[in-house]
């Protein structure tokens, strides 16, 4: 039988393992595996469950809960988060302890009547300063939307200073040792994470650790990997580290410029628009062949940009596939305040242009141009107007007001 594990006095790790994953929501490699983490407090008054694990690891999980208390004893569950991997034996557990009341975020409420299909659960919202007291213990809570979905929250337990984070500051990596002085080196783990997880949600991070700096923290319960009680404050630093909004070059805002060319067409008018921007001397422009380019490269030059331009020919009526793959990368970063545009040679229809501008929008870039489009070879007037294309492109991003295009 699975006990739980003990943290410190009356608090105990119930989460399990899943060491055998490879890969997460997709997108995510996890050579270590993942954990899914919950915890379990014992009050005088009764028990604090805070959230539980993924619906095929509920019997480890439960059989955790019934080495340290009955059903009966559990009167609050806090659910930080209701992603499935946190929130699957959810259902059950609101079975074999029908009294205890749910507590989550407003945002939250038809997410948990969805996953549990209980209509009649006790449940209750709280939000950032809202707390409660049982057995001695004081439960603060804070709201942190979008870290990672709108509805995750946090909570720190006052007396003893511990964060119960979400998925914030999470790892997926997995050793049975459990707690950060005792694993290995997950350094590589947890930034992965940030960058695949929390980097879309650069502002959110720094808004939540605002939350968070009031406390004097000395122990982070997150919900995926090693449980932080070394040095907390070096990973809370690296946050704010990753998240700070805007990188500059020499004191001046980047605008790349990405391309892929078939007969230099689009690379004329990628020159003329680089001119055009290198003319404002606020600005740094920097071009790249998309071609020539690997995912990573193409996610730290997106990151550092404030402007991104993207020119391309049109085949088969579609953009080529290098546009796409830049595109998709976008989805790991913060498109706040980022401005976008496109640009290209096409031969017969010239659609493509027209279809990544509206991925742009869709992605809450900025789009404040219409496409720049020549037919085949760029005329020396067209090389003309690229050049000065790219420069009102950079008086914009700087803060010219101008009407954006819907």
């Amino acid at each position: 039988m699975a006990e739980a594990i003990k943290i410190k006095k009356n608090l105990y790790y119930v989460g399990v393992s899943d060491s055998d994953i490879r890969t997460f929501d997709i997108i995510m490699k996890t050579a270590n595996g993942t954990t899914y983490n919950a915890y379990l407090l014992k009050t005088s008054e009764g028990v604090i469950l805070f959230d539980t694990v993924k619906q095929e690891f509920e019997d480890e999980f439960f059989e955790k809960i019934e080495s340290v208390c009955n059903y009966d004893e559990i009167k609050y569950i806090v659910m930080h988060h209701l992603e499935p991997d946190h929130s699957g034996a959810l259902p059950e557990l609101s079975k074999r302890c029908p009294n205890a009341k749910i507590l989550i975020s407003p945002m939250a409420t038809p997410m948990l009547k969805a996953i549990t299909h209980n209509e009649s659960m006790s449940f209750e919202t709280v939000w950032t300063n809202k707390e409660f007291e049982l057995g001695g213990y004081k439960l603060r809570f804070l709201s942190t939307p979008n870290l990672h979905w709108p509805e995750t929250m946090s909570s720190v337990l006052i007396n003893e200073n511990i964060l119960f984070s979400g998925d914030v500051f999470g790892s997926h990596y997995f050793d049975s040792r459990l707690f950060n002085d005792l694993v290995g080196d997950f350094d590589y783990a947890f930034k992965y994470y940030y960058e695949h997880i929390m980097r879309p949600f650069k502002s959110d991070v720094l808004n939540a650790l605002k939350l968070y700096e009031k406390y004097e923290i000395n122990t982070i319960c997150n919900l995926h990997g090693p449980i932080i009680r070394e040095n907390p404050q070096r990973y809370i630093e690296l946050y704010k580290e990753w998240s700070t909004k805007e990188v500059r070059l020499h004191g001046k805002k980047i605008i790349s410029i990405f391309y892929v060319t078939s007969y230099k067409n689009t690379k004329l008018l990628a020159d003329a628009l680089y001119e055009g921007i290198e003319s404002n001397d606020l600005m740094i422009a920097n071009m790249y062949d998309m071609t020539a380019l690997d995912e990573q490269n193409m996610i730290s030059i997106l990151e550092e940009s404030t402007g991104v331009l993207i020119g391309m020919p049109t085949i088969n009526s579609d953009a080529p596939k290098p546009v796409w793959d830049l595109l998709s990368c976008m989805m790991l970063l913060e498109k706040k305040g980022k401005f976008g545009g496109c640009f290209g040679s096409y031969g017969w229809s010239g659609e493509a242009l027209e279809m990544v501008q509206s991925r742009l929008k869709a992605l809450k870039f900025r789009v404040p141009l219409e496409p720049f489009k020549v037919k085949l070879v760029p005329t020396k007037q067209e090389l003309s107007d690229a050049y000065y294309f790219g420069y009102e492109f950079s008086e914009i991003v700087n803060g010219k007001a101008m009407e954006m295009t819907l």
